[in-house]
């Protein structure tokens, strides 16, 4: 046994760092990478993780101290096993002597607790050994369930698991928790449209009446807002884990086996074993081959940091995330174009409902190019120069910047799974049945990696079936629609049978619109370009889908996804009182325009 000190890492630029949680004590057993300390500047708060397993000898650390790098913070008593590895020496790690087998063992009842804490070394037989073999393999942990990815699809899992008595570890490559979604997709993105949406609401204000100047950007301060923001839901999702007792390991996860996964964090490498898995490691940005190793070639995690720069900014593709970085920029003062290679913006969405945000944006935008591809893009000294291809391409333009959005591709191919026996097909999605379970029983896959859509939401919704079924209920993945959103200005959202598809199947159906014009309250916010519609069956007029494009068209597509779900006809909307003035009253008019019964537009009879 020897004693190793546990000490502050590098953690940026910062002095005099604030202690706000200890989180271990004298005798507790730890493993590599389990929290220490929780440290919180005035930017974010992080846990600091253990560099060596084994036991607290002393705690050097108290509430309300400030630490620096190399501060120390508590004493380990551990062996030479489990002291940290010399640089190098995870790669001359010896082989394990088991063999996996690709085939995978039947799934396994509902476990019971095992009596291992997370810090033990436990010896577990290889997966299809007998009693009499003899062959057994070293693990630094075991687990009931392991959760790979703690995005949102992941950290819904885990938490439901463990609130259902599982014993769950949860397995982050991140410093934090909440994935791309917290830490750089949906909530940075959101808040910088509301900044956004704030600068042109005051600009917009002037002709009412009402004016500002213009605004004083203060970028740094900015970030830090939309940091803040990221930091208090990430912080959240720490309380959380405490709170559920889940395990939670920094690193890379791949897998050895169809029992074993290795994750391979900063400290060096550690082998998990775990009785069931739900994968959820999501998915990264496309990237354009061909195009050079340059720092101004953005993708939208780049962008997010809110880059200064002279010149324009290109965005390349013209779907939800290339849109909404675009709106943000624009709004920011930056002179924006976008470039889609199919003939219409956000491809997939109905026309109707993109026909208003881009007759808005042509207004404020450089340009927007449909139907044309970038050819290729060149170092300029005046910026980067981006060449066309397209029936109406233009000539050769200089940018300041190009930001690259033109999808996500799943993680599949990256996660080591054909050593578990784990389907991956060709595009890297993991193929998975109505319970979310893999071609291995007792592997799930959940969220990005698993199908499409690409959506936090749907991840959310898909990981509390697979951690159910995990824990032995019977739960399937059964939903009629799954809503989608895009956060531009005006919003679009739609749910269900859209009208594109439904021309596509010869899907018959009855549509009612109703026009924002028509609306007390988009008038009352200066925004009456939208509308509302819904697609009913001819026969019983039940909701097959709909659509909405105007302010705040995410939280009124709700009222229509429930419709959908529950089956509900066009009388049951319409005699449903909505309160007034809302613009959740045009969801109520397009279901009257139906049943011949809405007054606030005259509708002749045919």
């Amino acid at each position: 046994m020897s004693r190793v000190d546990l000490t502050i890492p590098d953690i940026g630029n910062f002095t005099d760092v604030s202690v706000v949680d200890v989180l271990v004590k004298p005798g507790d057993v730890i493993a590599i990478d389990s929290p220490l300390v929780t440290l919180e500047t005035d930017k974010a708060s992080m846990d600091v993780p253990a560099t060596a397993a084994g036991t607290i000898a002393e705690v050097s650390l108290k509430r309300g101290d400030k630490v620096s790098k190399g501060s120390l913070i508590a004493r380990v008593e551990t062996n030479a096993a489990n002291a940290p590895a010399a640089p190098g020496a995870s790669a001359a790690r010896a082989e394990p002597a088991t063999q996996f087998a690709a085939a995978a063992p039947p799934a396994p009842p509902a476990p019971a607790a095992r009596r291992e804490t997370a810090g033990d070394t436990a010896r577990m037989p290889s997966p299809g050994s007998g009693p009499d073999d003899r062959t057994s393999q070293e693990f630094n942990r075991s687990t009931q369930l392991l959760v790979l990815g703690a995005g949102p699809g992941g950290y819904t899992a885990a938490f439901r698991a463990a609130d259902l008595g599982l014993k769950v570890t949860l397995v982050e490559r991140w410093q934090e928790l909440g994935g791309v979604c917290l830490n750089v997709g949906c909530i940075p993105s959101k808040a910088l449209l509301h900044a956004a949406k704030v600068i042109e609401d005051a600009e917009e204000m002037g002709a009412r009446g009402i004016a500002f100047g213009a605004p004083q950007l203060d970028l740094q301060r900015l970030r830090a807002w939309k940091s803040s923001v990221v930091a208090k839901l990430t912080g959240g999702l720490k309380v959380l884990v405490k709170q559920r007792k889940v395990d939670v390991v920094r690193g890379t996860g791949r897998f050895v086996g169809p029992n074993v996964l290795e994750v391979m964090g900063t400290s060096g490498s550690q082998r998990i074993h775990f009785d069931q898995c739900i994968i959820a490691a999501g998915s990264e940005p496309v990237r354009l081959a061909g195009l050079p190793d340059d720092p101004r070639i953005l993708d939208s995690t780049d962008a997010l940091e809110l880059p200064s720069f002279s010149g324009g900014l290109l965005v390349v593709g013209g779907g939800i995330i290339g849109l909404e970085m675009a709106c943000v920029f624009d709004a920011l003062g930056v002179r924006v174009s976008v470039v889609e290679l199919t003939p219409q913006l956000m491809p997939g969405c109905d026309p109707d409902l993109v026909r208003p945000l881009e007759r808005r944006i042509r207004s404020r935008y450089e340009q927007i190019l449909l139907g044309t591809r970038v050819a290729g893009i060149e170092r300029d000294p005046g910026g980067l120069r981006v060449s066309f291809t397209g029936d109406n391409a233009p000539s050769p333009q200089i940018f300041g910047r190009v930001l690259v959005a033109v999808g996500r591709t799943p993680n599949g191919h990256t996660l080591g799974a054909e050593l578990a026996g784990v389907k991956v097909s060709e595009r890297g999605f993991i193929p998975v049945d109505r319970q979310m379970r893999t071609n291995v029983p007792h592997i799930f896959a959940i969220g990005d990696i698993a199908a499409p859509p690409l959506l936090a939401h749907k991840a959310m919704h898909e990981g509390k079936v697979a951690s159910e079924v995990a824990a032995g209920h019977k739960r399937a993945f059964d939903v009629r629609t799954i809503p989608s959103v895009a956060y531009t200005d005006p919003e679009i959202a739609w749910v269900g049978l859209t009208e594109t598809d439904a021309r596509a199947n010869g899907t018959a159906f009855r549509k009612g619109a109703f026009p924002w014009v028509a609306n007390g309250r988009s008038l009352s916010l200066g925004r009456d370009e939208g509308f509302t519609k819904l697609l009913f069956d001819p026969d019983n007029h039940r909701v097959l889908g709909g659509g909405v494009v105007g302010t705040n068209a995410g939280e009124l597509i709700s009222e229509i996804a429930l419709a959908v779900e529950n089956g509900c006809d066009a009388a049951d909307i319409g005699l449903t009182i909505h309160p007034h003035p809302t613009l959740s009253e045009t969801v109520a008019g397009a279901a009257e325009a139906v049943e011949g019964t809405l007054t606030d537009l005259y509708l002749p009879r045919k």
